[in-house]
């Protein structure tokens, strides 16, 4: 689960760690009602949306505008800008080309920051320990500074029986060239960090630019902060924060709904799986034969066939879609059978209008298969987990071929009769 950064700095506002004054504005005149709050002459609006490289962001339809982060120096300045953000969509690296749409904005002021540093505290898969990580730059060419300069990023794989240990974290914060003053603060924000971190379930913790200003204070000037989805029963509190409606793809928060594990991709091939690893393998195959999956969806196992029947559907709904996979081993208390009257009842409420492969192995899978043959739906069956994904592939391009093939029929018709009409005209 994510969080805006007007949410994320308040949680580090909360455990003792200094911010910008700010305020959430939905409207232009909200945005400028904060910023008289806020006094001063000059301020920052921010675009909140689940994504980083705002700043350097264009919005759609208007590649020549400001980014998603703007510095202005009057309220109606702050007014403008907020009427050019709110309710356009923000496109950036993370976001892909969809880009997301802004319905919130942070209406900060402005700091004046001598030097900026990054901060970050993330689950390492390589030690599975949380790795507190820091710079001696940060802002927004993060990225170019840790390929330019790989040796100037200091890491430390914190030790889950010890915690992160004050000394260890004073020889990063030393590393950093700050004053004993600035060194002694640095100190105690990664403590906190830390203490959150472990606190609140946190996958990822991340200061940037940690700021000093001209008064040699340190400040949080930007945050991002994402949860374990699984925790956040014990924290009723952020849980309630969440937007699905910016954080969750097409069909994910259903999905979530329903009890399914499902991820939106950018491919045409969807994928049905029965257990976590099954589902990553199959994706793994469907690229191995050049295909695109088009989502990860994970049936945990169960009786009822109603899941697997929004499953199925949940699929089928979906526009991009030129092929199906159903990849299924049966085991335990899921049975193939289950599967395959969930796609029956499926497909009764949406029409299967592409090609469907289907590979079923244990539990009841003949009994499946024939209840499958007798539904009337066109199938292809088959027989191994490597032969499923080439079929799967090979169906999808020729689908492809097929709709490219009827679009070109058509667009020569179309000038066919054109032509004609121009004929009979000068004849």
């Amino acid at each position: 689960m994510k969080v805006y950064e007007y949410q994320a700095k308040q949680l580090l506002e909360k455990n003792g760690i200094r911010i910008p004054r700010g305020g959430v504005a939905s409207t232009p005149d909200e945005a400028a009602s904060v910023a008289r709050e806020l006094n001063g002459s000059a301020w920052v609006i921010k675009a909140q949306i689940h994504a980083g490289g705002r700043r350097a962001g264009h919005f759609v339809g208007n590649q020549e505008a400001q980014g998603g982060i703007r510095f202005v120096g009057s309220i109606e300045d702050v007014r403008n800008a907020a009427q050019e953000m709110l309710g356009h969509v923000l496109v950036t690296d993370q976001t892909g080309p969809a880009g997301r749409t802004v319905n919130l904005l942070y209406v900060e002021q402005v700091c004046e920051v001598q030097r900026e540093l990054y901060l970050g505290m993330l689950v390492d898969r390589r030690t599975s320990r949380v790795m507190l990580i820091a710079l001696a730059e940060g802002g927004v060419n993060i990225e170019s500074i840790t390929s330019r300069s790989p040796e100037s990023v200091l890491k430390l794989a914190i030790d889950p029986l010890e915690g992160l240990q004050q000394d260890a974290a004073r020889e990063i914060a030393t590393a950093l060239e700050l004053t004993d003053e600035q060194t002694d603060e640095t100190v105690r924000v990664m403590l906190v960090m830390y203490a959150m971190f472990m606190n609140l379930d946190a996958s990822l913790i991340e200061i940037n630019p940690l700021g000093i200003t001209a008064a040699g204070e340190v400040i949080a000037m930007d945050a991002t902060m994402t949860f374990d989805d699984n925790a956040m029963f014990r924290h009723e509190d952020i849980h309630a924060q969440r937007d699905d409606d910016d954080e969750l793809r097409w069909g994910e928060l259903d999905a979530t709904q329903h009890g399914l594990n499902y991820v939106k991709l950018d491919g045409n091939i969807g994928c049905l799986a029965s257990g976590a690893g099954l589902a990553l393998a199959t994706l793994d195959a469907v690229k191995f034969y050049g295909g695109e999956p088009a989502n990860f969806l994970d049936v945990p196992p169960a009786v009822e066939f109603e899941r697997v029947k929004y499953a199925f559907g949940l699929i089928l709904s979906d526009p991009g879609v030129e092929a199906i996979l159903v990849n299924v081993f049966g085991g335990g208390i899921m049975r193939c059978d289950t599967i395959a009257d969930g796609i029956i009842m499926a497909a009764r409420e949406f029409p299967v209008r592409v090609p469907l492969i289907v590979r079923l192995a244990g539990i009841n899978a003949d009994s499946a298969r024939d209840r499958l043959r007798d539904s009337g739906l066109v199938i292809t069956f088959a027989e191994d987990f490597a032969d499923a994904a080439e079929k799967v592939v090979k169906a999808a391009t020729e689908a492809r071929l097929s709709a490219q093939q009827k679009w070109w029929q058509r667009v020569q018709g179309l000038l066919t009769r054109k032509d004609e009409t121009i004929d009979r005209t000068a004849g």
